[in-house]
């Protein structure tokens, strides 16, 4: 049992020093609707919303919520554009979505909230993030629209047909430099971060002592 101890406290020290670091929200527009109105994301429609990053950022991450009138024909892949005019920017498709259901409105569409994931984008300061070409699980040229959630946040949004329209609910995740303020106006704990170093030299010290305390059972 003691050699087993010994063991798994080895194994817990090594694991401190690979520990990933958690993708952070870069910009949030605020909370979703889901009962006012929504924009056609597919069939030749795309809207396009502004949103300011830290400095340095990495974007890592979208969440959007968007309204289907089918609780089985969801989401898959779409195109996103990052860049620093509204509809800029080289294009990406989106894909290995996660789609939560959140409820029905009163119009009897279905909420769902979209997360994706994707490569590091570099970013610093104010962009637009445009969305279009969304395909369901039919397919991409079928007849179920995907509309994404106007919640009216402090974003400048517009659409490719008609301009200047309320923004859309979405979150835009990541990690963003050290010690710059957050999009939510809060900042970073910029306190000393223990290089690997410290840690493994922590870990030795314990496993140290209780090599010491072993050979005490021992005796």
């Amino acid at each position: 049992m003691r050699t087993a101890s010994f063991c798994l406290l080895t194994i817990l020290c090594l694991a401190l020093t690979v520990a990933p670091a958690m993708a952070d929200t870069l910009y949030d527009n605020g909370p979703y609707n889901g009962t006012a109105d929504a924009w056609t994301i597919n069939f030749g429609f795309s809207v396009s919303d502004s949103f300011t990053a830290p400095s340095d950022s990495q974007v890592q991450g979208l969440s959007l919520v968007y309204w289907d009138a089918s609780a089985s024909d969801l989401l898959t892949t779409m195109d996103m554009q990052i860049g620093s005019t509204s509809f800029g920017g080289g294009t990406q498709t989106l894909s290995g979505v996660t789609n939560t259901f959140l409820g029905t409105n009163q119009y009897g569409y279905n909420l769902y909230q979209a997360d994706y994931s994707f490569s590091d984008i570099p970013w610093s300061g104010a962009g637009f993030v445009t969305l279009s070409n969304a395909c369901s699980t039919s397919g991409c040229s079928v007849s179920n629209p995907i509309y994404w959630d106007e919640n009216s946040g402090p974003s400048t949004a517009y659409d490719n047909t008609l301009g200047s329209i309320p923004s859309e609910s979405f979150t835009l995740t990541g990690t963003p430099c050290e010690c710059c303020p957050r999009a939510d106006g809060s900042t970073p704990d910029c306190g000393p971060t223990p290089e690997p170093s410290s840690i493994l030299l922590f870990g030795s010290g314990v496993l140290g002592i209780v090599g010491i305390l072993r050979r005490k059972l021992g005796r």
